[in-house]
């Protein structure tokens, strides 16, 4: 028998500038419980991480969070989640999160998020994982990115390979799918 699937969702604790992401954190976490995937998340209650929480748990899905003490009031910890787990550091959240995950989506977030995204595109870089990590990239919001990551190809600090170990996906119907044929 296998598992269930767990999907780790990075994202920003703010709503950003456009109600599109807001959206697209609601419908992510709707896609994910209705697959019956778990979320795993930062398990704030703030901005875009509440509401991808919020609506897997409308749908009655399961969800993950893991946030350390320190962020526990700016992040509004939520404690109403299936699974609540405090840790001391952010390195043991990031840890955590990632650990029991068996995909990396990133929506649309700010440094804390590139910071997690940048961790486990490392770890993939240099061996540590095969797990499938997906960018949703409402209204373009991840294309400065893809420059970005172009530009570190093109002048010789990485192989083209690492273009490929960021899959960028434009809405979530893309993502499910992608997800779908990730986990078969």
């Amino acid at each position: 028998m296998t598992h269930p699937r767990s999907v780790c969702v990075y994202c920003g604790s703010r709503a950003g500038a456009k109600p599109s992401y807001a959206a697209a954190a609601k419908a992510t976490g709707a896609m994910l419980a209705a697959r019956g995937w778990q979320l795993v998340y930062g398990a704030g209650d703030v901005g875009l991480m509440g509401e991808v929480a919020r609506a897997a748990q409308d749908a009655g899905g399961r969800t993950f969070g893991v946030i350390p003490e320190h962020l526990f009031p700016r992040e509004v910890g939520k404690r109403d989640l299936t699974t609540f787990v405090v840790t001391e550091t952010m390195h043991e959240r990031k840890k955590v999160m990632f650990m029991n995950a068996d995909a990396v989506v990133v929506l649309p977030g700010g440094a804390g998020s590139l910071d997690e995204l940048f961790e486990v595109l490392t770890w993939r870089q240099i061996g540590l994982h095969e797990k499938p990590i997906f960018l949703l990239n409402t209204d373009g919001y991840w294309a400065p990115l893809a420059a970005l990551i172009d530009q570190i190809v093109t002048e010789g600090f990485a192989d083209a390979s690492l273009r490929d170990m960021l899959v960028m996906l434009d809405d979530v119907d893309m993502l499910e799918t992608a997800l779908v044929s990730a986990f078969a």
